[in-house]
């Protein structure tokens, strides 16, 4: 007797699943959650399980750019490119597959859903895209009152509010949903982070040594180069630092800020900055190369850099925002700073450069939390036991919720 994807085989053991992974982007490596699907992807693969992507640039099932007139434009600036829906590419890529997931609501995922329960294929989503990220990017548009919640609302309209389970990255996220009444089962489950990114093996230089030296202390961050980020403040933060003149500042990401923040650092700060993109495949070895992680972001779903800069060995200092969920990670009160203070982030700086034995116990702490509770080995299991969940949902006749 056949056991099911989602019961047990003989002897026991689960049956691998065929997973479909509905993405609008995924062969750019510089988005957020087109890293999270490709590393999950390959997690997934190691683990046995059989994975199809689905999106723009992947590699079997190639869907064809959706241009949005404006919206495209401005999305692209962020290394986001939106899918054309297809019926035709969905029915072949999903022929078989046990479970469809989908990680963004928009025209491509929405028409996933309707098409995988057309086929009597169980659908779960991914709940990425905070919207706050975008209202933080909607210009003058943000200022108008209750659009956040009209977002949610609209998310759930469009796509939430039909599924039965859910994944978001952290708690936080989670609260928001049953918040603006998300009905589903809510997994709260980290996007995780690769092996890839890992401490020094050597002892690290000390970097008292070397600023007292003359040498450079160096600064990274990392995201989307958008106001919610909020990169302005950290610029502004180095540069009224006591040891600014010797404080390298690198930021990694693109956006539609990437000159505006370019301008201001050359302006501001002593030592030339670097602001722009890093290709994912770099980031390992940049982040050993520095000596400490800022975080001013305003709002946040998890921040997969702030967990990559700790398993990396590095002490992040964190913009403590009611919208950002990074605040998570702080291990240390030295680690957080009040959101869109800069004089309160320089004076975080200026202690951890002044305390070098603190950041470097401090940074061997960050990377074993990093490896104790983000490892994407860790988080992909849980990820399939949602799956699990969902196919036997299916099985056992409960129906999709309706509406919202």
């Amino acid at each position: 007797m056949d056991s099911g994807p989602g019961r047990m085989a003989d002897g026991g053991a689960q049956q691998p699943l065929t997973i479909v992974l509905v993405v609008d982007t995924i062969g750019n490596q510089g988005n957020g959650t087109s890293n999270s699907a490709l590393q999950y992807a390959r997690e997934l693969s190691k683990q046995g399980h059989e994975v199809r992507l689905v999106g723009v640039g992947a590699p079997e099932y190639p869907a064809e750019i959706n241009r949005v007139p404006l919206v495209s434009w401005v999305a692209a600036k962020q290394q986001m490119q939106f899918a054309r829906p297809s019926s035709v590419l969905f029915r072949r890529a999903f022929k078989g597959a046990d479970v469809v997931h989908i990680y963004m609501p928009f025209a491509f995922g929405r028409k996933a859903y309707a098409v995988a329960r057309s086929m009597g294929i169980p659908v779960t989503a991914g709940f990425h895209l905070q919207p706050e990220n975008i209202t933080y990017s909607a210009g003058p548009l943000k200022y108008l009152p209750g659009l956040s919640s009209f977002i949610y609302w609209l998310f759930k309209h469009w796509l939430y509010g039909k599924v039965e389970h859910i994944h978001t990255p952290t708690q936080m996220m989670a609260d928001e949903l049953a918040r603006h009444g998300y009905r589903a089962r809510i997994h709260v489950i980290s996007n995780g982070y690769s092996p890839r990114f890992s401490p020094k093996e050597a002892a690290r230089d000390k970097a008292s040594s070397r600023v007292g030296a003359g040498g450079h202390f160096r600064i990274i961050a990392s995201g989307r180069l958008t106001n919610e980020k909020d990169h302005a403040t950290l610029i502004r933060a180095v540069s009224l630092c006591r040891h600014a003149r010797q404080i390298e500042l690198t930021i990694c990401g693109t956006g539609p800020l990437k000159r505006q923040l370019q301008a201001s650092a050359k302006k501001l700060l002593t030592c030339p900055a670097s602001i722009g993109f890093h290709k994912n495949e770099n980031m390992p070895r940049l982040l050993r190369s520095c000596d400490l992680l800022a975080h001013p972001s305003i709002a946040d779903s998890e921040s997969l850099s702030v967990i990559e800069g700790m398993a990396s060995g590095l002490v992040p200092i964190i913009a403590d925002s009611p919208l950002s969920a990074a605040k998570q990670f702080a291990l240390t009160p030295s680690s957080l700073f009040p959101v869109r203070d800069a004089q309160a982030l320089a004076n975080r700086i200026d202690w951890w450069i002044d305390h070098p034995e603190e950041l470097a116990a401090w940074g061997m702490r960050y990377a074993r939390s990093a490896r104790d509770q983000y490892s994407v080995k860790a988080c992909v299991r849980k990820f399939v036991a949602m799956e699990r969940q969902a196919i036997e949902n299916e099985q056992d006749g409960s129906q999709p919720m309706a509406g919202c």
